[in-house]
This record gives structure tokens, C-alpha cells and sequence, in this order.
């Protein structure tokens, strides 16, 4: 036998043997500890609610899932996308990192398609907030800032932030001018607005919920049950209810077999009655899981909304 043909017989062995290894790999995952990265602060929602959900996890799964703070959503997230994709590394973040700051720079080396989602595990309902005895409707913010020279300023917390979205496509939807102020986060922005600082502002419901303050129209597609007294921005005739959400992805290229073990983890976790205590408590809507179809189109959803948003504001790079 020549030593061409003896060479083509160990190639072909080698290359049988790797494609065997992959299942293998699969059917013993997991083997070890789980980073579970969560690309911003303690405290956020994307924290607590990542912290319950590894929990949870970790007993199903038999291995510790671990929780590993970075320190912006871009350096994280960025970090999880060069990962090697084999399930120990995984995302818990707003999906604003993943679907809008892509849009938004070219250079963070990274898309949507860097990732393959697992499941969405919250909800970040936005709402309008005002001061008491202002504006209680979304159709008295909308006359009074036609009739007001330069229009109302709007506070918000950040450029390209889902908040400042939901005020441009309303203002597109209603051929309405806002005079937008960006600040450094939703309690700042807040603050500002009961300083007089701006008109009115728009926040996660989590960090308005227990201002006191008039909240004229939330940006969902139903009524928050953590706070039914107040309506949708729909509901009142103006169908605006951008997408922010959360979720928990991995590298692009899972192994299709720890794909399906993560998917179902995930849903025992976020189904848990830890979770789901812990998911009222932050105020969260009762459809805040998806598995791993539904939190794939949701991305897919959000990046075609918001790039079209974005585009109309010179913002895609």
C-alpha cells in the first residue's frame, strides 16, 4: 500500500473519530463550572434576576453556574462573543447589547449573529413619567408640546438608550418635535424631572414604579400587572411599544444537543418559584420567558425596529 493511500486512510480516521468526539462531548456536558457573564452592575435587573436563574440552574444541570460581572455591556458581551462555544460561557444582558450597540459601531467586533440565544428571561417595560398634577395622559404631553415653543424637554437616560427610541418613534408616529436631554441613567433622569430640570422623562417601570410621580403611558403591548392603573401608550391611540428585553445567549456555534440541555435549564429556572417571585418583585410582565425560538426571533425583531429607528437618526455606523 502506498504511503499516499496509507496517509488518506489516517486522515479519514482522524476526521471520523472528531465528528464522534462532538456528541460524546454533548451527551457529558456539563463537566465543570458555568461562567454565566453579566455585562453590567450589581443590582441591575440583569444581575439579580442572572443570580436566580444560575441558582436554579445549577441544580439541574448538577454543576455550579457561576455569575461573572464585566464591566459595561459592550466589554462584556463583547467578551462572551470570542468565547469558545461550548456552553461554559454563557450572556445574561439587556438584549441592547446585543441587537443596538452593534448597530451603533462597527468596531466593537461583534453582531447579532455572533450568538446563539437560549432563552429571554425578562422584560423592560418603559414608561412615561411626569410630576403630579402635569400631564396625565399621553395626549396632554402631545398638546402641550405643540403648543410650546422648542417643545417639552424629555429626559433620558442616554443616547440610543430603549427610553430615547420609544420618545423618537413616538414623536415620529405623532409628527411631534421633543426636546431630548440625555442624563447618565433613569434615576438621574428622574431626579431631574422633579427638579423642574426637564418636563418629563421616560424609564424602565422598575426604577419609576415607587416615585409617586404621574406615569401618563406605559410602552408595552399590554397593562404592567404590577401596576394595571396605568395605560399602555397604545391603548391610548399611539401604537409605540419598543422591544427591551432580556436574555441569555452563547457564542455562535453551540453544539445543537448542549443548545437543547441550556434551553431547558433555563426553562426550569425562569419557571422556578424563586424566579417567578423574584420576576413580580422587578416588576416584570407574565410573559417574560421565552425559550430559545422565541428569544431568536425577538432579536431578530429588535435589530430590524431599532435599525430602522436608528437609521432615521444618522446613528447606523
Amino acid at each position: 500500500m502506498s504511503q499516499r493511500r496509507i496517509a488518506r486512510i489516517l486522515m479519514s480516521a482522524a476526521a471520523t473519530v472528531a465528528l464522534g468526539a462532538v456528541p460524546a462531548l454533548a451527551q457529558n456536558y456539563p463537566e465543570r463550572t458555568i461562567e454565566l457573564v453579566v455585562p453590567s452592575t450589581p443590582g441591575a435587573s440583569a444581575d439579580i434576576l442572572g443570580r436566580a436563574l444560575a441558582d436554579e440552574m445549577s441544580k439541574h444541570l448538577g454543576q455550579p453556574v457561576i455569575v461573572v460581572n464585566k464591566p459595561s455591556g459592550i466589554v462584556g458581551t463583547g467578551f462572551v462573543s470570542r468565547a469558545k462555544p461550548d456552553g461554559y460561557t454563557l450572556l445574561h444582558a439587556a438584549a441592547v447589547s446585543v441587537t443596538v450597540a452593534p448597530l451603533t459601531d462597527s468596531k466593537i467586533g461583534y453582531t447579532h449573529k455572533s450568538f446563539d440565544p437560549i432563552c429571554h428571561t425578562f422584560k423592560n417595560d418603559q414608561v412615561i413619567v411626569a410630576r403630579n398634577n402635569t400631564y396625565k395622559t399621553v395626549k396632554d404631553i402631545l398638546e402641550a408640546t405643540k403648543k410650546k415653543e422648542g417643545g417639552l424637554s424629555v429626559g433620558i437616560p442616554g443616547i440610543a438608550t430603549i427610553p430615547h427610541l420609544a420618545v423618537v418613534e413616538l414623536g415620529q408616529l405623532t409628527k411631534t418635535e421633543f426636546n431630548g436631554v440625555p442624563f447618565r441613567g433613569p434615576a438621574e433622569s428622574i431626579q431631574m424631572m422633579i427638579g423642574g430640570h426637564v418636563d418629563f422623562t421616560v424609564a424602565p417601570l422598575t426604577a419609576a414604579a415607587k416615585s409617586g410621580l404621574e406615569m401618563p403611558g406605559l410602552f408595552a403591548d399590554k397593562r404592567n400587572p404590577a401596576m394595571p392603573d396605568v395605560p399602555t401608550v397604545a391603548e391610548q391611540g399611539y401604537d409605540v411599544s419598543p422591544l427591551s428585553f432580556g436574555l441569555m445567549a452563547a457564542p455562535a456555534g453551540l453544539p445543537a444537543d448542549i443548545k437543547k440541555k441550556l434551553d431547558e435549564a433555563c426553562r426550569i429556572a425562569a419557571n422556578s418559584e424563586q424566579y417567578k417571585k423574584l420576576a413580580r418583585n422587578r416588576m416584570q410582565p407574565t410573559d417574560y420567558y421565552g425559550d430559545s425560538a422565541a428569544a431568536a426571533k425577538l432579536v431578530e425583531l429588535d435589530v430590524a425596529q431599532k435599525r430602522r429607528l436608528l437609521t432615521s437618526l444618522g446613528m447606523v455606523k
